[in-house]
């Protein structure tokens, strides 16, 4: 399956594959022809596999937080959160590369609380400082069984410039559903209450929807 994100690449892709094509059967050279052909088809492949969306089915339990986002764990560290908690948090880094799926999926069930899209620079995404002054997006979820909250942000690297969010204040956010997506290599930070049993290591790799990152 396609993501809907990768219809307007992917027309794109198309027509320049084609207008490629074209031109080179102008020519009488075999080299050419071959060129072209390989370069449309590399290209068109390289766009349908970066926009693929495959079906993810969520273990879905109140007490799990799952990976948002496919790609391999660079941060685990105690830091300050000064957007929205202002305290200290854990912090939980996901670098997805452009081979890596690059949909993103709620964490958890619960409220939307808060929604903020930020303007920025676009550092590479393994950056420590891409967390605070790159294109990103803001999202706090609300577990109101557990009454516990995780703030969670898409991150635009070197490569991805757009990120994509759905989310609204007042949503009600459903664990392992889509909320995103960003284009291009980019990475997602999870924000827990200090003290919350993280499950996972740095230089783990990590599946969007399945793998459970902390305990709640």
């Amino acid at each position: 399956m396609i993501h809907r994100e990768g219809i307007p690449t992917i027309l794109v892709t198309l027509a320049f594959a084609a207008l490629l094509i074209f031109a080179a059967n102008l020519t009488d050279y075999t080299i050419v022809h071959c060129s072209a052909y390989t370069l449309a088809l590399f290209l068109l492949v390289l766009v349908l596999q970066f926009f693929r969306n495959p079906k993810r089915n969520t273990p879905v339990s109140i007490d799990h937080v799952i990976a948002p986002c496919d790609g391999k764990v660079v941060v685990i560290e105690e830091v300050e959160e000064p957007e929205y908690f202002k305290d200290k948090r854990i912090q939980v880094s996901i670098f997805m590369s452009p081979i890596n799926v690059h949909v993103n999926r709620y964490p958890m069930d619960g409220e939307v609380k808060y929604v903020k899209y930020h303007p920025g620079k676009y550092l590479v995404a393994w950056h420590p400082k891409s967390s605070t002054e790159n294109e990103r997006s803001t999202i706090v979820v609300e577990n109101t069984v557990k009454g516990k909250a995780i703030l969670f942000r898409q991150i635009a690297g070197f490569l991805a410039r757009r990120i994509v969010f759905y989310s609204k204040e007042g949503d009600k956010a459903q664990q392992g559903a889509e909320f995103g997506f960003i284009k291009f290599g980019s990475r997602v930070d999870l924000f827990f209450p200090v003290g919350t049993k993280i499950n996972v290591k740095i230089d783990e790799v990590v599946k969007g929807g399945i793998s459970v990152i902390a305990e709640i």
